[in-house]
């Protein structure tokens, strides 16, 4: 049984549904679960089936596609309904989510809890130059649409929720992938509920990212990534932590909304860029067109539903769902449009609405006003701009792009751990690694990039999605045609090698590795702790050993304070205390939870300042 076969369920019915077993059944549930993936399921309209074993069948009622009450899991054994079989189910099937979209000078010191605690509470910082940040600040936050007001400080409701959520997160880190089954991911489950019911619903929604991660872990899953949960786990206990410290517009930001509305633009003159596609690993497939306003700023128009590469093959050529228009998307992609009545969501997408009225217009070329000035910003400041929308933890209705528009000259390809990349050099002589934005073969990325490497010294303009990392590095997207005529989207339109320029002009070397301020920088020795506690829980750390030479490396690379934060950590995941007779105390979760979270904040906010200063020119013009 495939858990996508199933309807999602409610968190509270699952929740509700794992409390109600006995400690004993409690102990088999994670055994069931495993058990019940391994049956015979089928559809009947909105009702799944389960075949138990020959004579007992569970049943899965969803109208609407998601099973939002207890009574709607149904099992026919004899201990119905207090059986393990229906909390399995719901254990298994995925978490319904109903509320959509929504400095002091560092020392070495090792810091104290209360320190770590605000720092931990802290966002990454917009990227500068490389320094070694004591903390970090929120971007500007965004109040809140739904409401006419917020409050200006939490209620006592708030807070308490916000309190379930931190203790269902810490024992998440306390028990790792490996010992967070589920039950643990029912009390994460139940939080999650309530912080929605006390309009919460960032922390809410950090939650139920938390339990679908563990769950693929779990499961073996091969998209799951260490750094995704990471990256969630932070997100949950840094939210929940700062909604009893926040207040006025920032609360209202940390709070978020459980709804992302479009709202009215007036009218718009678009100018098509160029078309993506988009293929997801939940099986999801369709496309992205990007358009450019007069002011220069991004818009989308998309198409992704479930379909996976074939669909989004097939949707590239359909029209437009906007306005009167009769555009496919990669017409759009090179042409223009006039639209009056327009309404945006706050990351840019273009609204489809009755109100909306669209024609066809002229496009404009890449070397063309208004298009023209996207590439006239210098490549650092693209980047401090791209980084405020792809931090880890930034505001989800911040907005933005992670889009860089360059001017490059191709020098071949370079190779890495991972496989081969094209590098080119951008203004500034900064080198640049361009890589597939995806390897499907069924898509035109792979080959693409494979001949322009292949074609040194040509000059290209290009559009690509920046990858964080200490390096200058972009997955390419888009870029004009090797001849000067025209545009390719490099996942959809096939070059050939007719296409592309002689190799006569000269063949720059390649640098052996990625250079950059930050491409040797020790910060990974603080990484991967933060990691290793993810998959086998805080005792797993306390048995890793002294941590002095990695610490002493660390200084010697200016940055104290991730000597300090290492310190502390492991320090926190191998400290239990003894009472009086000798015998270990419980250990402090909520201590070691507030170490990790200030050492995960804080490598974010580092890897994007590195990230940033490897774009900047080096006086020489060269890497």
């Amino acid at each position: 049984m495939n858990a996508d076969r199933l309807p999602p369920v409610a968190p509270e019915v699952t929740a509700t549904l794992v409390e109600n077993l006995s400690p004993r059944l409690r102990k088999r549930l994670d055994a069931a679960v495993t058990k019940l993936g391994a049956r015979t399921t089928r559809r009947d309209g909105d009702t799944v089936t389960i075949e138990v074993d020959d004579e007992t069948e569970l049943r899965l009622h969803a109208p609407g596609g998601v099973v939002a009450t207890t009574d709607a899991i149904t099992c026919g054994c004899l201990l119905a309904p207090a059986c393990v079989h229906r909390a399995a189910a719901a254990c298994a099937a995925p978490a319904a989510d109903l509320a959509p979209e929504p400095v002091d000078q560092p020392t070495a010191e090792v810091p104290d809890p209360a320190s770590v605690t605000d720092l931990a509470a802290a966002s990454a910082t917009a990227p500068g130059p490389v320094t070694d940040p004591a903390s970090a600040t929120d971007p500007a936050p965004t109040p809140a649409l739904d409401s006419v007001s917020s409050p200006e400080v939490a209620s006592p409701d708030q807070r308490a929720a916000a309190d379930a959520l931190w203790s269902a997160g810490a024992a998440v880190l306390e028990a790792g992938v490996d010992g967070a089954g589920a039950v643990t991911q029912s009390a994460l489950l139940r939080a999650a509920h309530t912080a929605r019911l006390r309009q919460l619903p960032r922390a809410s929604g950090a939650a139920l990212s938390v339990v679908t991660l563990l769950r693929a872990a779990r499961a073996g899953d091969p998209s799951y990534r260490t750094a995704d949960l990471v990256t969630a786990l932070a997100e949950l206990l840094g939210t929940a932590h700062r909604v009893g410290t926040s207040s006025g517009a920032e609360l209202a930001a940390v709070r978020g909304r459980a709804r992302r509305p479009y709202s009215p633009d007036g009218s718009l003159r678009l100018y098509g860029l160029f078309t993506e596609p988009v293929v997801t690993d939940s099986g999801h497939g369709g496309v992205r067109t990007w358009v450019a306003g007069s002011d220069g700023r991004l818009f989308t128009v998309g198409d992704v539903a479930p379909g996976g590469v074939g669909r989004a093959l097939g949707v590239a050529d359909r029209a437009v769902r906007l306005g009167d228009s009769a555009l496919t998307h990669r017409e759009l992609g090179r042409a223009g449009l006039a639209v009056a009545g327009a309404t945006v969501s706050p990351d840019g997408r273009l609204g489809a609405g009755k109100g909306v009225k669209a024609v066809t217009a002229r496009g404009a070329a890449w070397t063309e006003p208004p298009l023209a000035a996207l590439w006239e910003t210098p490549p650092s400041e693209q980047v401090t701009r791209a980084l405020r929308s792809t931090s880890r933890y930034a505001d989800p209705d911040g907005g933005g792009s992670d889009l860089l528009f360059l001017d490059v000259e191709l020098l071949g390809p370079v190779r890495e751990s991972g496989g081969s990349c094209l590098l080119a050099r951008c203004a500034g002589g900064v080198p640049v690694r361009l890589t597939v934005a995806d390897d499907d073969p069924a898509l035109a990325h792979r080959d693409n990039v494979t001949l322009l490497a292949a074609a040194p010294g040509t000059q290209l303009r290009i559009i690509g999605r920046l990858v964080p990392a200490p390096h200058p590095r972009l997955t390419l997207l888009a870029c004009s045609h090797p001849s000067g005529e025209g545009t390719i989207d490099l996942g959809f339109d096939r070059l050939r090698r007719a296409d592309l320029p002689d190799p006569t002009a000269p063949v720059h070397p390649a640098p052996p590795r990625p250079g950059g301020t930050g491409a040797h920088s020790p910060l990974y020795l603080l990484e991967r702790r933060v990691e290793q506690t993810v998959p086998a829980g805080r005792a797993a750390l306390g048995m890793l050993g002294d941590v002095t030479a990695e610490t002493r490396r660390i200084r010697r690379a200016g940055l104290p304070t991730a000597a300090g934060l290492l310190t502390a950590l492991c320090a926190s995941a191998a400290r239990r205390d003894r009472d009086l007779f000798g015998r270990l105390l419980p250990a402090d979760t909520d201590g070691f939870a507030s170490y990790w979270l200030a050492a995960a904040r804080y490598t974010a906010a580092v890897a994007e300042s590195l990230c940033s200063a490897a774009w900047e020119p080096t006086q020489e013009g060269v890497r």
